[in-house]
């Protein structure tokens, strides 16, 4: 693919990219917006580095690819509701994404990508983040379990992760807790990925609970192999823009008592199908 504004340079074959050329505090042209959007959807993960952004330019920047989420956890108060802050420290008992996931899949509609700008890095390294390619995960299943996936719905629950791991209290009505299709197309590309999780995805409805948890378990190692895999080291000031719709990811919590902080904007999907 042929880029006039930006540079593109592959980290793997599989997934991710690093873009060169942009200055995401400005406001993005029509051109380059296609073509970093272009570069989202080749590579599932980019990332830019040396970038200086506002809250307000964060969040300028996700705007241009749809309306911001608000996370189930947000007060919705303050200057920035829509911005997540994203901090570990030596006060820390669990952080955000320490298990392989895709962000608010528990929502009635996930989000479709996150833009993630980090701040403060450990100073010895670590804290590095892993994200992995659901259509790859998809397609290197054999034919009769993409049909036994394809399906299946699976019951997604905010419940145990921000209740129970980090002890947040629900707001009215719960913890989003919902069914989406263990296998989605996704609305761009029309390619199919494997959409569970094993941070969110409690069991597949049509399934025993044996059967369920045997088949999770497959999907959960199958989907996260090495081989479909980039991981991405920090620099203070870099930014990875991730397509939630056909990517997980973890952060490594390899840096303990260090601190790592950063700021998330997150941008609102539509209802897998």
């Amino acid at each position: 693919m042929g880029y006039q504004t930006i540079e593109v340079r592959k980290l793997t074959p599989c997934i991710g990219a690093e873009i060169f050329g942009v200055d995401l505090a400005k406001p993005l042209g029509n051109q380059a917006f296609q073509e970093v959007h272009d570069a989202l959807m080749a590579n599932l993960v980019i990332f830019f580095r040396d970038q200086q952004l506002s809250h307000e330019q964060h969040k300028a920047f996700g705007r241009r690819f749809g309306e911001l989420h608000l996370h189930p956890t947000s007060t919705r108060g303050g200057e920035h509701p829509e911005v997540l802050v994203i901090k570990a420290d030596e006060n820390s008992k669990h952080i955000a994404g320490e298990e392989w996931h895709s962000d608010v899949s528990c929502d009635p509609e996930p989000p479709m990508g996150s833009i993630l700008y980090m701040k403060e890095l450990p100073p010895d390294g670590g804290g590095n983040t892993l994200f992995a390619n659901m259509y790859r995960a998809y397609e290197t299943l054999s034919a009769p379990i993409q049909k036994l996936c394809e399906g299946l719905t699976a019951v997604h629950d905010g419940a145990q992760v921000y209740g129970g791991r980090f002890g947040h209290t629900p707001k009215e009505g719960g913890f989003p807790r919902n069914e989406h299709p263990v296998v989605r197309t996704h609305p761009v590309t029309g390619r199919k990925a494997l959409f569970v999780n094993e941070n969110f995805t409690m069991h597949i409805n049509e399934l025993s609970p044996p059967e369920s948890r045997a088949v999770l378990d497959f999907l959960f190692a199958h989907s996260t192999k090495p081989a479909f895999q980039v991981r991405f080291s920090w620099q203070p000031h870099s930014v990875a823009f991730w397509d939630n719709r056909a990517v997980q990811h973890i952060a490594m919590w390899d840096y303990f008592p260090q601190v790592r902080s950063g700021y998330r904007v997150t941008i609102k999907g539509d209802r897998p199908f």
